[in-house]
């Protein structure tokens, strides 16, 4: 037997061990809210579902950063690839989703240069190579990715490239978790918090929910084992009435999180009121860039005219990002939208709800 299946082997006996305390201790109905777009993933690849009892109900919350994205905002985006002598850069999970009447992968069919790259960095070379371009990156993303744009700009800034800029797009998740319980029409008993955003901010990032709101929380990891692991702490949480904010994910995730990425984050941007999709305008909840780097803030280089913005119509993206409904409750789901014809944002991103159910859901 190699190392590897040694290890296949013993998280297989951890994650058996993990179901069957799960099943024993579980009596009461309780609704489980994974925050994290590939936590969602990964509870679909694994069957995850099928292993637990009854009692329990998954939901997937507004953890899909393109998929949150507000509709304002991607028709923003439609209209900087535009501009004259722009080259638009973007990662791929953009290119499909519609804006109000258009998207950018049409908009690129119809003649603007728009370019997926891999990195940041992809965009500061072009920015390099072709200095009588403009070269504009979008930064739609949560704390995970924040700090490689935020390097970006401060590169931009060191090598005085005057003609690359970011629009920043970029949401912080501990604010939506507030903003989600304040809700009406939500129930959720337990959440299994995301480990990508909790490498960056640290399990103290969610402390000032956590006492506002005594929901039990967990960061796990991705594997099926963390994620079992995540379950079982909140059924004992919720079987006992002791609410915690426990880290089952210690071997990445610190109580105060990466200092290093949050003082990049502080000296590139500041902290506003945006707008999510299915969540409204959640105070403080958006990273936009600093006044003294203006030079580089995209927004404020070019003068964007967006007309009204409207979600697409019969799509229910902001109620699944909710955990309202699930995909199979959208009239649109299998029928209108799908992976190669989509309507919202949710069935477009590897992280989206309805792309993981359309892909793994019988």
């Amino acid at each position: 037997m190699t190392i590897k299946h040694m290890e296949e082997y013993r998280d297989a006996e951890i994650s058996r061990g993990l179901v069957e305390k799960i099943r024993a201790s579980s009596t009461r109905k309780i609704r489980l809210m994974e925050v994290c777009g590939t936590h969602t993933v990964s509870i679909f690849r694994s069957g995850i579902r099928s292993l637990l009892p009854d009692t329990i109900s998954l939901l997937s919350g507004p953890g899909c950063p393109v998929c949150v994205t507000d509709q304002k905002e991607i028709d923003a985006f439609i209209a900087l690839a535009r501009f004259k002598d722009v080259i638009l850069t973007t990662f791929g999970d953009l290119m499909r989703v519609p804006g109000t009447e258009t998207s950018l992968q049409k908009e690129k069919a119809e003649g603007c240069d728009i370019r997926v790259v891999y990195s940041t960095m992809d965009a500061i070379d072009l920015a390099v190579k072709y200095p009588e371009k403009k070269i504009v990156f979008l930064g739609v993303g949560f704390e995970t990715t924040a700090p490689t744009i935020a390097a970006a700009i401060q590169t931009a800034k060191q090598m005085n490239l005057n003609n690359f800029s970011v629009f920043s797009a970029h949401k912080t998740v501990p604010p939506a978790l507030k903003a989600l319980m304040s809700m009406e029409n939500i129930r959720v008993d337990g959440f299994i918090l995301p480990g990508h955003v909790s490498v960056i901010v640290g399990r103290d990032a969610y402390t000032p929910f956590f006492e506002q709101f005594r929901t039990p929380s967990v960061i796990a990891g991705f594997e099926p084992a963390d994620i079992l692991q995540a379950i079982s702490l909140l059924v004992m949480q919720i079987e006992t009435g002791s609410p915690e904010l426990a880290n089952a994910y210690g071997r990445a995730v610190t109580d105060k999180g990466n200092p290093t990425a949050e003082r990049l984050l502080q000296d590139t941007f500041k902290i506003k009121d945006v707008a999510w999709r299915g969540l409204g305008v959640i105070p403080g909840s958006g990273m936009k860039i600093n006044a003294d780097l203006g030079a580089y803030d995209a927004e404020r280089q070019f003068a964007i005219e967006i007309p009204a913005s409207e979600d697409p119509k019969g799509c229910a993206c902001g109620e699944i990002l909710t955990g309202i409904k699930k995909p199979f409750e959208c009239p649109l789901y299998k029928t209108r939208c799908t992976p190669m014809d989509p309507v919202g944002p949710c069935m477009v991103s590897g992280e989206g709800t309805c792309a993981a159910y359309y892909k793994y859901h019988g």
